[in-house]
């Protein structure tokens, strides 16, 4: 049977900024792009974080060049002395900078008489570049690789990465019957779960078991939400297995969102 996390590519996402990792600025990309794959039948497969140190950013994205994953990169393509990305996109491919014709038209375009050489520096991009149209104020987001680089404003980042998935990904939207399924068992420890989970992953190898343990207090009651992902039939087959041994087991269990409140 063929493994379904290899059915389709992965997707990634990096998210760039100092404010985020010092805390000055909190993070909204990732619930996000997360919310914009899971709308359309996809999923997010990695997620890094990285500050506007140069030298990091240059090896973070050689790394992720390097993958073959698609990848989403947030922050950092301004024009401002700490913004790296664009840069740091060249120089882990190799390649030269360069102002791409098209990119200058829409910064012209939005400017006018008041385009200058530090707002057309925005529209610098590796050489084999592609752009990406910015409905918010015609600045462009740029392509290459499979990597796809836009603003760190939410207003400007979120419609280009909806149009980036609709314009080039629309043939992988809904293409596998992925699903993610789970029960919550009550009042149960994961370790007294662990042969089950052993017996369920070799037996399921190509779905992906998790589990997820509360520990209870302030009014939550402890559980362990125990699930599969992975094509809905065989997910389907291995919760049944799942239901039909923790019932034997004495647990008693529900579906995710019942209520976890103590009794």
């Amino acid at each position: 049977m063929s493994d379904l996390r290899e059915a389709a590519p992965a997707f990634g996402a990096i998210i760039i900024g100092d404010e985020l990792l010092s805390g000055r600025r909190e993070d909204k990309h990732l619930a996000k792009v997360v919310e914009l794959l899971k709308a359309r039948g996809l999923r997010l497969a990695s997620a890094r974080y990285v500050g506007d140190e140069r030298p990091r950013l240059v090896q973070t994205l050689r790394e992720s060049f390097a993958s073959g994953d698609i990848v989403f990169s947030f922050g950092g393509i301004g024009a401002t002395p700490d913004d790296h990305t664009r840069q740091a996109a060249a120089e882990a491919l190799g390649l030269p900078l360069a102002l791409h014709p098209e990119a200058e038209a829409e910064i012209r375009g939005r400017f006018g008489d008041e385009t200058t050489p530090q707002r057309l520096q925005m529209g610098v991009y590796p050489v084999g570049s592609a752009i990406i149209p910015n409905p918010y104020n015609r600045i462009p987001g740029f392509s290459i690789r499979q990597h796809f680089f836009v603003p760190g404003f939410p207003v400007m980042a979120w419609p280009m990465v909806e149009w980036v998935l609709d314009t080039h990904f629309a043939h992988l939207h809904h293409r596998t019957d992925y699903v993610e399924r789970s029960i919550l068992v009550w009042e149960a420890l994961e370790g007294k779960l662990i042969d089950l989970m052993e017996t369920l992953t070799a037996d399921y190898p190509d779905l992906t078991l998790f589990s997820l343990p509360c520990f209870g207090g302030d009014e939550v009651r402890r559980h362990v939400e125990l699930g599969m992902k992975g094509s809905a039939a065989r997910v389907d087959e291995a919760m049944a297995r799942i239901v039909a041994e923790v019932a034997r087991r004495g647990y008693r269990w529900d579906a995710p969102g019942a209520d976890a409140s103590a009794a």
